[in-house]
């Protein structure tokens, strides 16, 4: 089995001892991504539309860096400290998708990384 690690530049640097990625043959296993914006350092708040798509872009960073994109995703892990904010995490994410969107699970947790409200990972295929 062939094992390599996968990292954008734009997206957030691993706050801990793991990998953005790591594509496994032609698999794309993507860590959870939290909204922080690597060009700030900072993390996206104000509201959970803002911070839904800073989490699909820095998916799509690293995404993009193993030669995919949102069209290879065959399976989603959506977070949430709040599934009062379901709906509107749920609207934005289908954004990034079209006909064909992956399969996923949504699971409501007390609390993430950075005490944010939403966070991702996925996995994808070439």
């Amino acid at each position: 089995m062939s094992k390599q690690p996968i990292e954008s530049a734009a997206a957030p640097e691993p706050i801990g001892p793991y990998s953005q990625a790591i594509l496994a043959n032609d698999t794309l296993f993507v860590s959870g991504q939290v909204a922080i914006n690597r060009s700030t350092g900072d993390l996206v708040t104000g509201d959970i539309v803002s911070e839904t798509h800073q989490v699909m872009k820095n998916l799509l960073s690293i995404l993009s860096e193993a030669g995919m994109d949102f069209s290879n995703v065959v399976k989603c892990s959506i977070f949430v400290k709040d599934l009062g904010n379901f709906a509107v995490i749920n609207e934005t994410y289908g954004s990034y998708f079209d006909d064909t969107p992956p399969a996923r699970e949504t699971v409501e947790v007390s609390r993430l990384p950075k005490d944010v409200n939403v966070e991702i990972s996925c996995i994808a295929t070439k």
